[in-house]
Formats: structure tokens, C-alpha cells, sequence
């Protein structure tokens, strides 16, 4: 079978092709769906203001409550759009790099090992710079997500989907469990990583996003420099390999780059899940399997998935807010069980 043949007999490569006119025009949809949840998300919460109070607030004119409200709001939507384009990002290209419709950062115990590292780092070590906290994080992540792996591919068959899938879930909740282990006997932590430990963006200040945006710029040059790499790893190791893609070398700088992602935002807005497992699935429907496109895609897509569950969690229930991880568990939870019924989770 030649080259072209083997690329041809690809499952869904075919329909999952978009035109790049069609692609731009999406692209220009997703960049207006993102300005105009900004605009909710400082528009909408305990106290509404209005279109002229946002204009008074962004010009320096902030005199009265609303312009006040405006400006408190400002760092948590900018912090909801840094958080969801990195963890969608980092979801597409675990997701690339196992070849596993299933990979997530929560789901494959990730984000788990980040914020269990955290949560040692603070109880023993007595950690409080937000660089400790992210680099504990990153560290924790990237063990977590050899330890997954390995666990996944004991057995015949070696790293299936639902393997990787269920070592994560076990895992995970091994995580959560030591976690609320080493809390429990301190009552001066515990409160404060109760709300932590669910994710959310609720206490962002403009230093926690001058701290992380570094690092995430770093993790996200990555995932760009290996898109192409990402490519030839669709097809498989051996045409990878025929096609000259050294895929060991391109596998570590992806996954470093997933990981680098995912620990840095669970280390600033805690364990959120599912939106590295949502966003890449709908992003594949609307521009294909190209991941030099996805990156884009699912970096706008992701940001605007966590400001639209912050604006929600924050008017559903006033003056009480719900923390996005809640959300995004229970838009992820169906699309997770859909995506395992599907077709017996091929690979991608």
C-alpha cells in the first residue's frame, strides 16, 4: 500500500477536512463569541452595569460602584480566558500525543498529581511563591502523567484509550484521597484549599496573572513548534517515522508542553476538568484534524468555555457564586460518557 493509500484509509480524515476560507470564517466567529463574553463577564455578576460604566472604567473614569465592579472584574475574566486556553490546549495535545479520544488532563490524573503536589508543597515545605506553587505543580503533573502511562500500558494491548482512561480515574482518586489526607489534620489549609480544590478564577489579581502568563507563553510555544510533529503522530508511529518525524523526541517536547500547561494553571486556579477533553472534539468538527489550526481553535474555544461558566456560576445563584470546575464537570460528564460509547473509543 502506497503513501497517499494509507492516508486515504484513515477513519474520518476525509469529511474532517475543511476549506481554509471555511476555516477563517469560523476562526473570525470564535474571536467575536470571545469579545462578547468579555464584555458579559464584567457586565454581569452581583451588581449589573451598564455599557457606559465599562466605557468609563476602561478610559480611567472610575468614579462610581459600577466602574469599581468593572475594574474588580477585569483580572478574574482575563485569568478565566488565560486558564481555559491553556487547559484546552493541553488536552488536545495529550490527546494527540496518546492518540486517546479520552485524554484529558482531569480525566488522565493530571491535574490531579499538580494539585496534590501543591497541596505537599505547602503542608511540608512550606511553600508561598506563586513561581514554588507552579513549578510543584508542573513537577507533580509530569509525574503523574509518566505514572498514568505506565499504569495504562501494563497488559495486552498496551496504552488503549480505556486503559489510559481508567488507570487516570483510579489514580486520580488516589490523588484526592492523599490530598484530603495530608489537609485534614491542618484546619488552618484546609479551608483554605476547600475552594481550591474545586477550580475556580474567583481570587485572580493582576500579580497571579503577571506570574503565570511566562510560563504559559512557554508551554503554549511548545505545543506550536510540535503541531506539524502532531500531524505526523496521527498517522501512527511507523509513517511518522517513514515520513522522517523523529516521534520519541516529538512526544517528550508535546507532552512537556501539555504538561508545562496544565500544571501551571491548576497551580493558580486550582484541579478543573473536562475542558481539554470538550474543547478539541468540538474544535476537530469545525476546522478538521489539522493541529496547526486546532492550536488557534481550541485556545478560543477553551477561553471562551471557562469565561461563559464563570459568568453562569456567577448570576445562577446571586449573591452566592459556583466555582467553574463545577460547571465544566457537568458539561464534561455527558460528553465523556458520549465520547466512550461512541464507535468503542477508537483512537484518533
Amino acid at each position: 500500500m502506497t503513501l497517499l493509500d494509507r492516508k486515504a484509509a484513515l477513519p474520518d480524515a476525509a469529511p474532517l477536512r475543511r476549506p481554509a476560507a471555511v476555516r477563517l470564517l469560523w476562526l473570525g466567529v470564535l474571536v467575536l463569541v470571545v469579545l462578547v463574553l468579555v464584555v458579559a463577564s464584567v457586565a454581569f455578576g452581583t451588581r449589573p452595569v451598564s455599557l457606559e460604566e465599562i466605557g468609563n472604567a476602561l478610559t480611567g473614569h472610575a468614579g462610581g460602584v459600577g466602574e469599581a465592579a468593572v475594574i474588580a472584574r477585569l483580572p478574574r475574566t482575563v485569568l478565566a480566558l488565560l486558564i481555559g486556553a491553556a487547559l484546552a490546549l493541553s488536552g488536545m495535545t495529550m490527546q494527540a500525543v496518546t492518540r486517546n479520544p479520552l485524554a484529558d488532563p482531569g480525566i488522565l490524573g493530571v491535574s490531579g498529581g499538580a494539585a496534590l503536589a501543591v497541596v505537599i508543597g505547602i503542608a511540608f515545605f512550606d511553600i508561598s511563591s506563586p513561581y514554588a506553587y507552579m513549578a510543584f505543580a508542573i513537577a507533580g503533573a509530569a509525574a503523574a502523567a509518566v505514572f498514568v502511562y505506565a499504569v495504562g500500558s501494563l497488559g495486552r494491548g498496551g496504552a488503549t484509550p480505556l486503559k489510559l482512561a481508567l488507570a487516570g480515574a483510579a489514580i486520580t482518586a488516589a490523588f484526592t484521597s492523599l490530598v484530603s489526607a495530608i489537609l485534614l489534620p491542618r484546619v488552618d489549609l484546609l479551608e483554605t484549599f476547600r475552594f481550591w480544590q474545586i477550580g475556580g478564577v474567583g481570587g485572580a489579581t493582576w500579580d497571579r496573572i503577571l506570574v503565570i502568563v511566562p510560563v504559559l507563553a512557554v508551554g503554549a510555544v511548545i505545543c506550536v513548534v510540535t503541531a506539524r510533529g502532531m500531524n505526523s503522530l496521527a498517522l501512527g508511529d511507523d509513517m511518522a517515522t517513514g515520513l522522517g518525524e523523529h516521534v520519541a523526541r516529538t512526544r517528550l517536547f508535546a507532552s512537556a508542553g501539555a504538561v508545562i500547561l496544565c500544571g501551571a494553571a491548576t497551580a493558580i486556579a486550582g484541579p478543573i476538568a473536562f475542558v481539554g477533553l470538550v474543547i478539541p472534539h468540538l474544535c476537530r468538527l469545525l476546522v478538521g484534524t489539522d493541529h496547526r489550526w486546532l492550536l488557534p481553535y481550541c485556545a478560543l474555544a477553551g477561553a471562551a468555555l471557562l469565561v461563559l461558566a464563570d459568568i453562569v456560576g456567577r448570576v445562577i445563584a446571586p449573591p452566592n457564586e459556583i466555582e467553574v470546575g463545577i460547571l465544566t464537570a457537568l458539561i464534561g460528564a455527558p460528553v465523556f460518557i458520549a465520547i466512550v460509547r461512541r464507535q468503542k473509543v477508537r483512537e484518533l
